[in-house]
């Protein structure tokens, strides 16, 4: 298992022959408050070469848990206890077209109540095999947490017949919205 620091790029698929996909578990805790409580909600985002969302169909969150042909989603119940989502990336349906895929945690406060990153602790990523074996991990920084509403945590994404993946923490202070301009979603 590797472990990676933010803007770290490790092989996934060239250095495991075989490997059909994978496992992304996010995590994370957060310090129990009086007031309002941040709640955050995992999302991936399959986008083109362009890095902008394929569809709107090419997202996975609580109210998607599949993209169209069933490439990238949900697991049905976490494999370990510490993970709060695990998406499963099958890598042979995921269309030719798609050139990364972002994972993202956001505050979402017409859902889940106001909030921000500054609650939240021990924040992670990891790629596994699809039995659980970890094959590298970001621990993600705790810098400015008091203005951040959503944090890329981090992408696979394709390197000529190869996938990789790329650690990032990039922290977003607009939060939803900061991340629809970028991946050109209308949320």
């Amino acid at each position: 298992m590797a472990t990676m620091v933010a803007g770290s790029n490790a092989p996934l698929t060239a250095e495991n022959p075989g490997l059909a996909g994978v496992m992304v578990a996010m995590g994370w805790q957060t310090t129990p408050s009086n007031g309002p409580q941040s709640e955050l909600t995992a999302m991936a985002i399959v986008c083109g070469a362009d890095g902008r969302a394929v569809t709107p169909e090419h997202l996975v969150f609580f109210n998607q848990l599949t993209t169209a042909g069933g490439g990238v989603r949900f697991s049905e119940a976490p494999q370990a206890r510490a993970d709060v989502e695990q998406i499963d990336v099958e890598f042979s349906r995921v269309p030719a077209e798609v050139a990364k895929i972002a994972f993202l945690a956001y505050v979402d406060p017409e859902l889940r109540g106001p909030g921000t990153f500054g609650a939240v602790r021990s924040a992670y990523i990891r790629v596994a095999r699809p039995d659980g074996s970890e094959l590298l991990r970001f621990d993600v920084p705790q810098a400015h947490g008091e203005r951040i509403k959503a944090m890329m945590f981090g992408e696979l994404y394709r390197h000529r017949e190869d996938w990789k993946f790329r650690a990032l923490g990039q922290g977003y202070e607009n939060g939803l919205a900061g991340v629809a301009q970028d991946f050109g979603l209308a949320l």
